[in-house]
């Protein structure tokens, strides 16, 4: 996947039918062939969230920061286990440089949000004719923290930050990136374990799928039989997003009307939630006979895939994998750089509780790969008017290297490997 989430609800305004609605060709579809593949998996527990905020908190004091503004989303689940929506009402998080952190939500939500908090801590509620933000600051006070930078976790609202230095006048504000980034960054042995689970049942759900599509399939009813799998193997589907022919040349779809048809292109791009992790699996396979062009692009994508793991060595800048496969594409006549026909999107980008998260496998990104880190590997090729192939498979850097997800597929003839 290579736009944020929301990026695919704008896309799917542009081409409703690219999305399930769970509307089926026909009946249900037989999924009894297959199982849940999640029972085995463990949820992230209070051990593992403290470890969490004891790097973070290290971190806080590498960088002379006192506290750091966590909002609901997933940085919240990420530090406090709370899953929260984000309203007009403020629930967040402050986590305070020593000792445990404070929850602030409204009190009529307290019991709601104490249902999937997960550590110690403080809460500290509002009524509906009171301030959020008088409440953060009396507990910044409290804990001597108000001299001290806030750092603030870079998707939380602009209300919230406002009425933060509001309710503490001369308060420093201060990005909290290296604190949260860098902590959610690197990956877990659990973290990565139920990644791993995530991109199993992707895996199993396109093995299903393919060999349902049938000619004349529309991309909504190719996308509803993918969800279905996916759902009874045990994850659930996050996006399914599948374009045939020339809209595969528009990487997150078109308005053109689609059908599957003798040498068309069909392209998938799918991911689900396991556990709160996800996955990010694209595929391109052609119904009936590929022509001599298909066959050539896929090769193509496949070797700049190739090129891009290679890359992918510990201490190598992000920008760098990139730049290889750019390169390598380049050599070939596509492009320059993002220019169409080509590559006209970044080869990657990091994944873990979001399907997108820093830092991204772009030109001129300097973050060095470290272990832990996770990245989708997506370098795809569009040729507007023909078509276009996209292969993608996630890996995590460990001790020794880039470690795959899913195996890529090496072959068009055999486009699931």
């Amino acid at each position: 996947m290579i736009l944020s989430r929301r990026a695919f609800a704008t896309a799917a305004i542009m081409a409703p039918l690219l999305f399930a609605s769970g509307v089926l060709r026909s009946a249900e579809p037989d999924l009894t062939g297959l199982r849940d593949l999640t029972g085995g998996t463990a949820p992230i527990g209070a051990e593992e969230r403290r470890g969490r905020l004891v790097r973070a908190q290290a971190l806080m004091r590498a960088n002379g920061i006192g506290a750091v503004l966590v909002e609901s989303g997933s940085s919240l689940t990420y530090f406090t286990g709370i899953r929260w929506g984000r309203s007009e009402r403020l629930t967040a998080a402050i986590l305070p440089v020593e000792g445990e952190p404070c929850i602030v939500t409204p009190f009529f939500e307290e019991p709601s949000v104490r249902q999937t908090l997960g550590i110690p801590a403080e809460v500290r509620v509002w009524q509906e004719d009171e301030s959020p933000h008088a409440l953060i600051a009396s507990f910044l006070k409290d804990r001597k923290l108000a001299g001290q930078p806030v750092g603030i976790e870079e998707t939380v609202r602009f209300f919230a930050v406002d009425g933060l230095a509001h309710a503490l006048p001369g308060a420093r504000i201060v990005s909290a990136n290296p604190v949260v980034r860098a902590v959610r960054m690197r990956k877990t042995a659990a973290e990565i374990a139920l990644m791993q689970t995530a991109t199993d049942v992707t895996i199993v759900a396109y093995r299903w799928t393919w060999p349902r599509v049938e000619k004349g399939m529309k991309p909504a009813e190719i996308a509803a039989l993918m969800n279905a799998a996916t759902r009874r193997l045990g994850g659930d589907p996050e996006f399914s997003l599948v374009l045939i022919g020339p809209a595969a040349a528009f990487p997150h779809g078109s308005k053109d009307p689609q059908v599957v048809a003798d040498g068309q292109i069909v392209l998938m791009d799918c991911g689900c939630t396991v556990q709160g992790y996800q996955s990010d699996v694209s595929r391109t396979f052609v119904f009936g006979s590929a022509s001599k062009e298909q066959r050539t692009v896929w090769d193509q994508v496949r070797t700049g895939q190739a090129k891009a793991f290679a890359a992918a060595q510990l201490g190598t800048p992000a920008g760098q994998v990139d730049d290889a496969v750019r390169g390598y594409y380049e050599s070939l006549g596509y492009g320059p750089r993002y220019r169409l026909p080509g590559l006209s999107h970044r080869t990657g980008h990091g994944i873990g509780m979001d399907g997108h998260e820093p830092v991204n496998l772009v030109h001129g990104e300097t973050m060095a790969l470290a272990e832990g880190m996770c990245f989708s590997d997506e370098p795809g090729l569009y040729l507007p008017g023909k078509f276009g192939v996209r292969l993608e498979d996630c890996f995590h850097m460990t001790p020794t290297g880039p470690k795959w997800f899913s195996v890529p597929p090496t072959s068009l003839d055999a486009p699931l490997g």
